[in-house]
């Protein structure tokens, strides 16, 4: 399983508008964070967890082509807002077919795109707020060539895509959010478990014990201040501690410290996460 940061950073990004501090105008590309989201890849089978504003961006740059699934952690803007570019996979995932150069929505060619709908796994709050943010999402799609996302919900709290098996692991917010632990087996066999909370403020009990011991340990980490809806250095710490992952990367970051100096202040076994950067279980 290859997993790959499509962003790192908080629901403004990195660099924020306007501001022109060290983090900012920084020109380690490690200090540039797109809002938070990933890409899983195993064998032949692709898929998104959250699709944040600069989705588009992102999978231009890593050159993400293959998308069958999409895994969704809550609906605030900074995860979904680049929802609608999921259309193009549906184009890409589709079927071509012959038609009537002088049907609705042909344009004169003789050929068009009959588009694969796409599972989006989400709690059912996500899902309805998404129907709210985007309405015209649908299985169908649009009509007379209309470019619509065409999904398919489930709410499952566990589920495979692929080789991949996912659970859904809840956690608090402020707002319907979660997380999920990903399991999959390496290329020697083995077992491997990766846990992906990019938004919360508390670890329940629940989900500590689900996460507990989990090959890596993707959390969010705001900032060293406490913030009311997300953790702080010394919260995610404290949680990493009870974990024990063999590795832990952090995300949500603001700009308050730099890719070097988080490096700095962290300690061993785990590192802030840079936009771009994938590991392989």
């Amino acid at each position: 399983m290859r997993f790959r940061f499509l962003g790192t950073g908080t629901s403004v990004g990195v660099p924020q508008i306007g501001c022109s501090c060290p983090v900012c105008t920084s020109t380690d590309p490690r200090d540039r964070r797109r809002r938070c989201g990933a890409y899983v890849r195993t064998g032949e089978t692709g898929f998104l967890i959250d699709t944040p504003p600069e989705l588009r961006l992102a999978c231009v740059e890593y050159g993400v082509d293959r998308v069958d699934a999409v895994v969704l952690t809550h609906a605030h803007m900074d995860h979904v807002a680049g929802f609608d570019d999921v259309r193009r996979f549906n184009t890409l995932n589709g079927t071509w077919v012959e038609c009537d150069p002088n049907a609705p929505g042909a344009n004169g060619r003789t050929r068009r795109c009959i588009g694969k709908p796409m599972p989006c796994h989400a709690m059912r709050e996500t899902e309805e707020a998404m129907h709210r943010i985007f309405p015209y999402i649908s299985a169908k799609g649009g009509v007379g060539g209309l470019f619509r996302p065409q999904i398919l919900f489930d709410n499952a709290d566990a589920f495979a895509i692929g080789s991949v098996r996912l659970e859904r692991v809840w956690v608090e917010h402020g707002f319907p959010c979660c997380g999920y632990v990903l399991s999959t087996r390496s290329a020697d066999g083995r077992s491997r478990r990766l846990g992906y909370v990019s938004d919360c403020h508390v670890l329940p009990e629940a989900a500590i014990e689900r996460l507990t011991g989990v090959d890596v340990m993707v959390l969010n980490c705001l900032r060293e201040r406490e913030h009311p809806t997300h953790l702080s250095m010394s919260r995610a710490l404290g949680y990493l501690e009870r974990l024990a992952p063999r590795k832990a990367y952090l995300i949500h970051m603001c700009h308050d410290f730099s890719h070097e100096e988080w490096l700095r202040r962290l300690p061993a076994g785990v590192e802030p996460a840079y936009d771009g950067l994938e590991i392989v279980l």
